[in-house]
């Protein structure tokens, strides 16, 4: 069996590159033969009438970036892609998220989304609603973001003005803060709607958690309800692999804040023990073959 990981053919962070160093280590001692391939703009594109490719023909691949274009061209020209590009889609979008598990009985933060603009205006008048809904301190994110970045705490109108006009031009949503999880959430790793491992997150200085914003992690042990939802939110979205970040509600029920389709091993195999990577690449040989078979 062959496949191809992709990556983005600009600045990576380093846990990328031990997301490709941990599952070239798995493929290999199954003797998968895996190519990593930059996504340089020159893999896929349209040509005349159909889609070209310069890439040789092979079982599968794991998609580790965010390119939705290449993505569904790569997907049209009938390579299997991990995770399939719809599910890539509205794991990258926040807002297209929260939309999707909307009405599948998953609980999640009070979120808004900002009204789209297509010019520049003065005209903040929604601010006063959103802020009446949310009360503060609120969240605002962008739309597109990762690593804990592009997530802002606001804490008066002021702020709320400023991060909103900043913004202007980029998706976001207002989101409530959900205080009794400040600092804290619980990433799920869900490999074939099953959870395969999960930790806390924590930082007492920051109302942040990821680890890459400073935050630690340790082994917890967590209600089934945690991982119900986890398992739920990867069906709804059709994910192969993913990590879903649940905070603490006041009650200690979860509550669903992001789910990350492309979930780096990094810090959770350090953490846990557990070998994620080879989890998910049995999940990606095993799928081949049963869909070869079928």
């Amino acid at each position: 069996m062959t496949g191809y990981i992709i990556i983005n053919g600009f600045k990576v962070v380093s846990a990328v590159d031990n997301q490709v160093k941990r599952l070239l280590e798995e493929f290999s001692k199954r003797d998968v033969d895996v190519k990593v391939v930059k996504n340089d703009g020159t893999l896929v594109s349209v040509m005349g009438q159909k889609v070209s490719s310069t890439l040789e023909p092979r079982d599968f691949i794991v998609f580790l970036d965010k390119d939705r274009y290449t993505a569904r061209m790569l997907e049209k020209l009938g390579y299997r892609l991990f995770n399939k590009p719809s599910a890539l889609e509205l794991c990258d979008d926040k807002m297209l998220t929260h939309i999707a598990l909307a009405n599948n009985g998953i609980k999640m933060p009070k979120t808004f989304a900002s009204p789209l603009k297509f010019f520049e205006s003065d005209d903040y008048e929604y601010l006063y609603k959103v802020e009446k809904e949310l009360g503060y301190p609120l969240i605002v994110k962008e739309n597109y973001g990762s690593l804990g970045k592009q997530v802002y705490l606001i804490n008066n109108h002021e702020e709320l003005a400023l991060i909103d006009r900043k913004l202007d031009k980029v998706a976001h949503v207002f989101q409530e803060f959900i205080s009794s999880s400040r600092g804290l959430d619980y990433r799920l790793i869900v490999i074939n709607h099953k959870v395969v491992a999960y930790m806390k997150r924590e930082n007492k200085h920051s109302y942040l958690s990821n680890l890459a914003s400073g935050g630690t992690s340790s082994i917890v042990n967590l209600p089934q309800e945690y991982l119900d939802m986890a398992i739920k939110a990867s069906e709804v979205l059709d994910l192969d692999y993913c990590g879903v970040d649940i905070l603490k509600g006041k009650d200690n029920e979860p509550i669903l804040s992001e789910v990350n389709s492309n979930a780096f091993f990094e810090g959770i195999e350090k953490t846990t023990n557990i070998n994620v990577a080879s989890i998910y690449v049995n999940h990606i040989l095993e799928t081949i073959k049963n869909e070869k078979n079928n």
